[in-house]
């Protein structure tokens, strides 16, 4: 495991006891709760989500005093852009953890960093990587100080022990659990979900075994005379044979032997009890048959970017930079912000309003215009034009006002 070593060298000595919550329960919370996973509707669901997250971009910014969000050059960006760790891409990465909040109700992130002097007699964190987590077990700790611990054991033996401070955590359905997200236990609470999968899958069942019973005991061959084992595989051989020789259709038979047809009529569930079904499982998720096929509309996955996306792509954010800055380094406008640009404008009609609203006024770059519609930027092409139809407030007030008084002017001269 790669964070091995880096994980043993931050595990302090020191006396711990576990956490105490106000719910009164005991802090050690399995990570177990894949049994809906078998579902096929459950990981295409999950999958699409976990899919249209994974184009969102993270990005270290900085709000200066006018409000306005400034980029930041950092270490950060520079991982976030293209590989926050040597095994993961960045949309591999937010992918994975996506996954692993829909399967856990919890999903942990550890940021690896090093400590670097700042040239004021200080210390910062300079991270390096960041690793989602998946324990099968994690145990809140305590120190004699009140400060928070998180043990976290592997599906390889593996306990490692460190400050839920330096821990990213992002909860789904944060509810009665006082720190884990799923239910009282701080894990998954499927209960309502498993009652119609079992529903699902017992139709499913019932649809096979029809399938298979149609298409195999298709009559009976009734023989006239006393026949011995032997002699009734011999008798049932030569049906088989004349059935297989068959070409007109005619089936010719003797006096020792009767075909008695079987009518096979199996029962099977009608289509909108099977659509009533996997639409339970598709409300539970917020994921309609229109993205779940991707043969939406505008309207369609606007509902369901403000549904079931855009509450993850808050959370992301507000976790990262929790975790990542110190509250100084917050109260300066330090964020992480995961952006959504590729999320929202998905085709080509969008794309157009965007340029003529935002590019016309000089929000965006000729590069960044070229960058929204697929095309390779240029050199020179990092300036803004704007057209003449539009003007700054304060220098629209000043001309209507040097109009005004033009125009009192024009009437009243003397004045």
């Amino acid at each position: 495991m790669l964070l091995q070593n880096f994980f043993k060298d931050k595990e302090a000595s020191r006396q711990m006891q576990y956490a105490k919550f106000l719910d009164g329960y005991s802090p050690i919370f399995s990570q177990f709760g894949q049994n809906i996973y078998a579902s096929d509707v459950v990981q295409m669901c999950i999958d699409v989500i976990a899919t249209e997250c994974s184009k969102l971009q993270p990005k270290h910014i900085r709000i200066d005093n006018t409000g306005m969000r400034v980029n930041v050059k950092s270490s950060l960006n520079r991982l976030f852009k293209f590989s926050p760790n040597p095994l993961m891409t960045t949309r591999d990465f937010i992918e994975k953890i996506i996954w692993l909040l829909y399967m856990n109700y919890n999903a942990f992130i550890y940021p690896m960093y090093e400590i670097k002097p700042d040239g004021r007699g200080g210390q910062y964190r300079e991270y390096t990587s960041f690793y989602p987590l998946n324990p099968t077990q994690v145990t809140f700790l305590q120190d004699a100080s009140g400060m928070l611990f998180v043990e976290m054991a592997f599906s390889n033996g593996d306990k490692f022990t460190l400050p839920y401070a330096d821990v990213i955590h992002l909860r789904k359905k944060f509810s009665v659990n006082d720190i884990m997200g799923g239910g009282m236990n701080g894990q998954p609470d499927n209960q309502a979900l498993l009652k119609v999968l079992k529903i699902n899958d017992s139709v499913l069942q019932g649809l096979e075994k029809a399938i298979k019973t149609s298409l195999s005991i298709r009559g009976i061959l009734k023989i006239q005379s006393m026949f011995d084992g032997e002699e009734q595989k011999a008798e049932r051989a030569r049906f088989e044979e004349a059935i297989e020789t068959g070409r007109t259709g005619i089936l010719p038979m003797d006096v020792k032997g009767e075909y008695v047809p079987i009518q096979v009529d199996p029962k099977l569930i009608d289509k909108s009890t099977l659509e009533f079904l996997q639409g339970k499982v598709l409300n539970y998720y917020g994921v309609s048959v229109p993205i779940l096929s991707g043969d939406f509309n505008d309207e369609q996955y606007q509902a369901f970017y403000e549904k079931t996306l855009e509450p993850i792509i808050i959370s992301l954010g507000q976790a990262f930079s929790k975790t990542l800055f110190t509250q100084r380094e917050i109260d300066f406008g330090n964020e992480i912000f995961f952006y959504p640009q590729k999320l929202l404008f998905t085709n080509t009609k969008n794309k157009i309003a965007v340029a003529d609203i935002l590019g016309n006024r000089g929000a965006l770059t000729n590069n960044e215009l070229l960058e929204l519609f697929g095309y390779s930027p240029y050199v020179g092409g990092d300036i803004r034009n704007m057209s003449l139809n539009y003007i700054d407030v304060s220098l629209a007030n000043e001309y209507q006002m040097q109009r005004a008084r033009r125009r009192k002017r024009e009437v009243d001269p003397d004045e």
